[in-house]
């Protein structure tokens, strides 16, 4: 059924409010598993507790092969699907992952999600915990904010940072279209192809 061999990362689409449970099952199963999750103060009326919420709702990531792993991945309560073009799961960039753990270390530069990639000047950072991160500038003065969009889960994370970290990547200026869709200039035809599904 499917023609990837070895570890790779994929997205899984949960039900709603079971990404823990679905994560805690997963490790019982001996499956490696990713839940990007924030600290966060809940405020109730007689009291204030940290508690860890999901980064994304709905969303946990797995590291298998998954000509040996999707059934058992499938068969745990709560999971829905994995993410992918059709019936074909899509592989997550370990790169992303890795940024996925970055952002969950620093929950204060953390604004909100946003399931749309904005307009805007494609940055580098320089700088600080997020060197490295590529992302889309959408707010600048004293404290810029920029979203890292990660394409194959359509989710993006809004981030506060220096202006003085942030170097523009040239030719790459996120450009909207009717919709929904992107468009970005400087990329391969296959990119944009990616960017619109």
């Amino acid at each position: 059924m499917f023609e990837i061999d070895g570890l790779h990362w994929y997205a899984l689409y949960v039900r709603s409010r079971y990404e823990k449970k679905v994560h805690q099952r997963l490790l019982e199963e001996e499956v490696v598993s990713f839940l990007p999750l924030l600290d966060t103060w809940k405020q109730w009326s007689d009291r204030k507790k940290k508690v860890s919420e999901p980064l994304f709702r709905g969303y946990v990531f797995v590291h298998i092969d998954i000509r040996k792993e999707h059934i058992k991945v499938l068969d745990t309560e709560g999971v829905v699907k994995f993410i992918g073009i059709g019936r074909t799961p899509s592989m997550i960039a370990a790169r992303d992952i890795d940024w996925l753990r970055t952002l969950t270390r620093e929950p204060d530069a953390i604004h909100r999600t946003v399931a749309t990639l904005p307009a805007g000047q494609r940055v580098r950072v320089l700088a600080g915990p997020f060197k490295d991160f590529e992302g889309v500038v959408v707010k600048e003065g004293r404290e810029s904010r920029f979203v890292v969009f990660f394409d194959t889960i359509m989710q993006g994370v809004e981030v506060s940072i220096l202006p003085d970290f942030l170097m523009p990547v040239k030719g790459r200026i996120v450009q909207p279209l009717h919709g929904d869709s992107v468009i970005e200039s400087g990329l391969s035809a296959v990119e944009k192809h990616f960017l619109r599904l």
